[in-house]
């Protein structure tokens, strides 16, 4: 099936997505600042490590990326699956982006970090979001 949208308005459409301060990522924000977390969003710390994290704590010397399940190619999700137009391309989109976020995380390991990755769809509907709550202090250490 052919692009329902001219390539200048795909263009528009898709540079809309937003990279920070998604909806997912503002309510983790929220559940870590009612319990107490203190952390940085675009702090220097935020910008010089890889992969570029989305939180950090650094009292707890924790990263916390918020990956959207379709973009970050989150498997057995409702919320991800492959478009049918040009697969190959969005398999080899999806591919890269899950070896970039492997190699941010190793990195990040290794200069004694700790990693948490929270997918969209842990704070999609109530009943996540009360799940991940609970478990904050033991993802974060």
């Amino acid at each position: 099936m052919a692009d329902v949208f001219t390539p200048e308005k795909r263009s528009e459409v898709m540079s809309r997505i937003r990279g920070s301060d998604t909806r997912p990522e503002i309510i983790v924000r929220t559940l870590l600042h009612r319990h107490g977390y203190r952390f940085t969003v675009r702090g220097p710390l935020n910008r010089n490590l890889p992969g570029r994290p989305d939180l950090v704590l650094p009292k707890y010397r924790t990263v916390i990326f918020v990956h959207g399940c379709f973009w970050h190619g989150h498997e057995h999700c409702g919320d991800f699956r492959l478009p049918s137009t040009r697969s190959e391309w969005w398999t080899a989109k999806i591919s890269g982006n899950k070896a970039r976020d492997l190699r941010a995380e190793n990195a990040l390991r290794s200069l004694g970090w700790h990693v948490v990755t929270i997918w969209a769809c842990a704070v999609k509907t109530r009943a996540a979001r009360e799940w991940l709550e609970k478990r904050l202090p033991k993802l974060i250490g």
